[in-house]
């Protein structure tokens, strides 16, 4: 889970909640760090190694002299606190319920993974909002080449498929995708080679176990259906 840590980058924007979940990141204040499902890199994993009862998870990446000691940064949909910065990498401590709820512990070294900031007031909103809070861990069902892109679907864990509607938005692994074919627990999106050049989902092969987050105003609606 994302710790609260001093030294974030000037201008990250953030909004209040009281919400919180595995990956999920406040600042001090209450706030939330945001971002928007879209890779800014494929990473590397040099290392995942255990430590008091969790793990610290080393990544190479091009974006490292974009981040500094305590910054967000989403690694496969989760929202990590980078500490150990050295030339190329980051590292970020994985607690044991971050393990638990989450796919980050099938990492292995030389894996691909994909990497975002968090968003700040200038940066355009290119995906939805993605808060890097793992709502559950899905698995691919299948994955069908279509032309130059792939049809790929993933099963959600029972009773997170009410979050998810036909056209709607989910993050997977972190990549912002539109929902193209929705049956109970499993959804389908359509990869386009964009994606497959810029993300990790070309990985996605039937079995391979993947982080979820559902649009998050579909669990404000729930909430004020409910209170209604």
């Amino acid at each position: 889970m994302c710790s609260l840590r001093r030294g974030s980058r000037s201008g990250e924007f953030s909004v209040g909640s009281r919400e919180s979940g595995v990956g999920s990141r406040q600042t001090a204040d209450g706030r939330r760090q945001l971002f928007t499902g879209l890779v800014q890199d494929l990473g590397s994993v040099v290392a995942l190694t255990g430590a008091d009862g969790g793990a610290r998870l080393t990544v190479q990446t091009s974006l490292r002299d974009d981040i500094r000691e305590g910054d967000s940064v989403m690694v496969n949909g989760v929202c990590l606190t980078a500490v150990g910065l050295e030339d190329g990498r980051f590292s970020a401590d994985l607690s044991s319920e971050t393990l638990e709820r989450s796919a980050l512990g099938d990492l292995s070294a030389g894996e691909q993974v994909n990497l975002e900031l968090s968003l700040r007031p200038s940066d355009r909103l290119g995906g939805h909002i993605v808060q890097g809070h793992v709502d559950g861990v899905g698995t691919v069902e299948s994955s069908q080449p279509d032309g130059s892109g792939r049809n790929v679907s993933f099963r959600a864990p029972a009773g997170l498929g009410r979050y998810i509607a036909e056209k709607g938005s989910i993050a997977v692994d972190g990549v912002s995708l539109t929902v193209a074919g929705l049956d109970g627990d499993v959804f389908e999106v359509a990869l386009i080679p964009e994606t497959l050049d810029r993300t990790n989902l070309t990985q996605a092969e039937p079995g391979r176990r993947v982080n979820l987050e559902v649009d998050v105003i579909a669990k404000y609606v729930e909430r004020l259906v409910n209170r209604g």
